[in-house]
């Protein structure tokens, strides 16, 4: 026979907690490698979004330095080109003025909405016979402007513009006490008077900081790299911003003066300008 010779129990024990304690100490190691990897590639990851960010931050530092530079030495020049501008109107046109026939701040206005898309010329030649019927805002106010019209006839809008007259009268005499204010905002709460008009009589009858920006103020102002905006307001915005406000409204009315005298918008006598050395468009 074949004697079983059986493992006692206590050795089984012993080994399997022993073979047990191995595995934890195994999967302790492994858990910490892991753990330890893993926290490196962390650390790395925040360390090269710090990196990145750093970078950026100091690039765009960078960035915005050179562009306030080169800002800052545009803007100079632009100051400079629009005093040089300036300068040589003052040598061409000292007494440079509106032309519109006016004696006080209501005709001034009156004249001003007349002269909407219709030359200074042809609002001289009706006022005369305008103002000599209605000298001040209680006479026109008290008129229709159907016996208005055949006064203003030779200009263009003449139907328009005798209710515009009528109105602004009315108004003046209603709220004003029959005086012209002199506040923009006033001025442009009349019947058909815009930021133009507000300005060419806060300008020429009060004195008063404005710059009127009509055709040939616009169209002067991109000739000679003053602006290159389309929009009447924002080639306003661009003058008053190189030039000093007791300059802006000779500045208005020397432009007009240049631009009907030399640089018309049809036949420019470029060789005759004294502002051509200074002209981007100058034409050979």
């Amino acid at each position: 026979m074949v004697r079983v010779t059986k493992t006692p129990k206590r050795a089984s024990k012993t080994t399997t907690k022993s073979a047990a304690k191995t595995t934890r100490k195994r999967v302790s190691k492994t858990t910490a490698k892991s753990a330890a990897k893993t926290t490196r590639k962390r650390v790395r990851k925040t360390t090269t979004k710090s990196a990145t960010k750093t970078t950026r931050k100091r690039v765009s530092k960078t960035t915005t330095k050179r562009a306030g530079k080169k800002t800052a030495r545009k803007t100079i020049r632009q100051l400079q080109h629009a005093r040089e501008v300036l300068r040589r109107l003052h040598e061409l046109y000292p007494e440079a003025e509106c032309e519109l026939r006016a004696e006080n701040p209501f005709q001034l206005l009156v004249a001003t909405i007349l002269s909407a898309q219709t030359t200074d010329k042809a609002v001289n030649r009706v006022v005369p016979a305008l103002f000599a019927r209605y000298p001040g805002p209680a006479e026109l106010a008290a008129a229709e402007p159907a016996e208005v019209e055949p006064l203003i006839s030779r200009i263009g809008l003449f139907r328009n513009k005798a209710k515009s007259i009528v109105g602004s009268a009315r108004a003046l005499v209603e709220r004003f006490g029959g005086e012209v204010p002199s506040g923009r905002e006033e001025l442009e709460s009349l019947p058909g008077v815009g930021r133009k008009t507000a300005s060419v009589v806060m300008s020429t009858a009060f004195a008063l900081p404005a710059l009127a920006v009509d055709t040939h103020v616009g169209r002067l102002s991109r000739l000679l790299g003053l602006s290159r905006e389309q929009d009447p307001a924002k080639v306003e915005k661009d003058l008053t911003s190189v030039l000093d406000e007791s300059d802006w409204g000779f500045a208005s009315h020397a432009l007009i003066w240049h631009g009907r005298r030399v640089c018309s918008a049809r036949n420019p006598r470029c060789h005759e300008c004294a502002l051509g050395s200074i002209c981007p468009s100058m034409r050979p």
